[in-house]
């Protein structure tokens, strides 16, 4: 039967005398539960004996010293092993069924998706010796897996019982174990026969898990271990720094895959140009906490002891499609599944409802630079990001794991657009966001919180001129997910937001934020006294309103930041007033390039030319509804001239450097 927790205390008085440091003992047959939203705390060690189980479906905190012990111990008072845990503490998910849900990052609202978390401060990794039972699921990644292993010395091959399939050592096959390599930008195999959590196999690191026959979505998998202690200040320095990847990517690694095949950066907007690639720090959340990742482009100033001077923006693989698929022998990726959220305005913008990483949890790390000016800059204590609290704590509050939310005070404002098909589902959604230090139009070193839209998105934005509407220069090269202005020089200009597909986007809900925090449903204007507006082709400029939802019956909107002035509506017909967006993009998971036509576009012929003039690829009346996949051999290295021409004759040109 169940023991409350009073019960839990008592034992805990009663055996003292067994260990000086067990403040906390389960003996034989007792079932001590905590319950959903409940914080039990102990601060010294904790025991369970035999069969004792703590069943977690809250949040569990062991505070000790250096002398307190967490264990997990069988009859004769030795240590269990993964083998023979039995179930003594066991983390709990509250609601399996909804891992697909992300909860708001709100204080107000409800979490839809729960599990018990442990926390564990002052004890040394040599005296965690209690295994815990982690229940786990994840939408599926695709072939393969992304996932955190947060524990210390965990055999890699225990994997395969826990997760109901069959690991092994052969790289490709889809039964691998991978563990990316920040320092040379590369998945490493990991032998069935190592163990995670040692110093070649670090617990923090990020895993990809070989999914041939994994299915961790409709079942709840149990993954034992180790839990691990608090670590030390990692410094982000040199990530890919100094590996040549080759033109446009074409180099190889060790395991002769080419980088292009599996390395995506949507932070830099020219392929394999800058940055590209480079200072992306690949990490698991290493705790059985939630990671809260909203204060790390904040410096230490709260006593958090992070200080990412230089980041750039994170990216969270949270669900399907961010997958890894064999194709002539290397690795290729799609894009669709990835979060983004940027810091450089001083506050998240983005996908904030994403911030807090869940157990076992991955996300990318992606700096501006390498530029270290201060011995602590680029430092980051991820023991100190840890969270109970399924929302993240805000700027000015000093760290604690159950630390409350406050108001920020910076002035960052974000719409969101989401769209929704005809049964009110999401699926697409990009931003616009404007600040006082915002850049207006392109920039290859000023952009601060933009990010590049993927193929696999239906919506986005354009970059905007400096006076409003489609910059051509690089409308037809890529288009945004996250857009920027400066909200001093852009207030009353059109940034263009497009929908490629009219068919599946009906309607769409707006999402306002100010300094990362929701406004009230039904706001417009905001503590400036200034909102953002909308305007459909050929329609009349209205508010954007908190929540609102609007249908979609045009493939192009405005939207502003302040109500604009002096628009002269026009009437002529959309695909002659409007530069065409079909664009000449790489897909990364087809490791090829394609063309998006514009939705207005019916018909299009195209051709590619190499850079002698000779005609490589021609075809006549190609479909437009769907992209034109451009099927060049990645084996040639060489550079191609594309020119498409719609049916009405808009002409369409692009290089492609291979």
């Amino acid at each position: 039967m169940r023991k409350n927790l009073f019960a839990i205390g008592l034992i805990a008085a009663s055996c003292s005398v067994q260990a000086q440091n067990i403040l906390v003992h389960v003996d034989d047959t007792a079932v001590a539960y905590v319950g959903k939203g409940t914080l039990f705390y102990t601060g010294g060690g904790l025991q369970t004996k035999k069969t004792g189980t703590i069943e977690n479906h809250g949040n569990f905190m062991i505070e000790g010293t250096t002398n307190d012990t967490f264990r997990t111990i069988d009859a004769s008072n030795n240590d269990k092993t993964e083998a023979n845990a039995g179930g003594n503490f066991i983390n709990k998910l509250n609601e399996p069924d909804n891992v697909a849900l992300y909860n708001d990052n709100s204080a107000t609202e409800t979490p839809k998706y729960t599990y018990g978390q442990l926390y564990i401060s002052g004890l040394k990794q040599d005296s965690i010796r209690g295994i815990v039972d982690q229940e786990f699921r994840a939408i599926s990644h695709g072939t393969y897996q992304q996932i955190g292993l947060p524990f210390y010395y965990k055999r890699v091959g225990s994997l395969s019982a826990e997760l109901g399939k069959t690991f092994n050592n052969s790289r490709r096959q889809q039964n691998d174990v991978l563990m990316v390599n920040n320092a040379t930008a590369v998945p490493m195999s990991v032998s069935v026969s190592s163990y995670i959590g040692s110093p070649e196999y670090p617990g923090i690191a990020y895993y990809m898990l070989g999914a041939s026959g994994l299915n961790v979505t409709d079942v709840t998998r149990t993954i034992k271990g180790r839990p691990l202690s608090e670590g030390n200040v990692i410094t982000l320095q040199d990530a890919a720094a100094n590996v040549n990847f080759g033109v446009n990517g074409n180099a190889q690694n060790q395991y002769n895959e080419k980088y292009y095949s599996y390395l995506q950066d949507e932070f830099v907007t020219t392929p394999w140009s800058g940055t590209y690639g480079r200072y992306m720090y690949q990490y698991a959340n290493p705790f059985l906490t939630n990671l809260d990742l909203s204060q790390i482009a904040i410096d230490d100033s709260n006593g958090d002891g992070v200080n990412l001077k230089t980041i750039q923006g994170v990216r969270l693989e949270v669900s399907g499609g961010a997958v890894q698929t064999t194709s002539g022998g290397t690795f290729a990726l799609g894009n669709g599944a990835y979060k983004y959220i940027t810091f450089m305005s001083g506050v998240p913008t983005g996908d904030i409802d994403y911030v807090m990483v869940r157990p076992l949890g991955t996300f990318v790390i992606k700096l501006s630079s390498n530029t270290v000016v201060d011995p602590n800059d680029n430092k980051i204590n991820f023991a100190n990001l840890r969270r109970f609290n399924y929302y993240s704590r805000s700027a000015g509050t000093d760290y604690n794991v159950t630390a409350n939310r406050n108001t920020l005070t910076n002035t960052v404002k974000q719409l969101g657009v989401i769209g929704l098909d005809a049964n009110g589902n999401e699926v697409a959604r990009t931003y616009y966001v404007v600040y006082s230090n915002g850049t207006t139009g392109h920039s290859t070193t000023g952009a601060l919180t933009q990010v590049k839209a993927s193929t696999s998105d239906l919506l986005g934005t354009f970059e905007e001129a400096p006076t409003g509407g489609y910059d051509t220069n690089y409308m037809n090269q890529y288009w945004l997910y996250i857009n920027e202005a400066n909200e001093n020089n852009f207030t009353g200009k059109n940034i263009k937001m497009v929908n490629y597909d009219l068919n599946k986007i009906k309607s769409y809900k707006f999402e306002i934020r100010e300094n990362a925090n929701l406004v009230a449903n039904g706001t417009h204007a905001l503590s400036s006294g200034i909102g953002f507006y909308y305007k459909p082709q050929n329609g009349t400029v209205q508010q954007a309103v908190q929540g609102a939802v609007i249908p979609v019956n045009t493939t192009e909107f405005d939207l502003y930041y302040g109500e604009p002035s002096n628009i002269v509506l026009s009437t002529a017909d959309e695909s002659t007033s409007t530069p065409s967006r079909t664009m000449v993009v790489y897909n990364p998971a087809i490791t090829n390039y394609i063309v998006r036509f514009d939705p207005n576009w019916k018909k299009a012929d195209i051709d590619v030319y190499d850079m002698s003039g000779k005609l490589v690829i021609t075809k006549k009346a190609v479909d437009t509804s769907t992209d034109f996949v451009i099927e060049l051999d990645n084996k040639i290295k060489n550079a191609y001239l594309v020119k498409v021409v719609s049916e009405k004759g808009e002409i369409v040109t692009a290089k492609i450097l291979k």
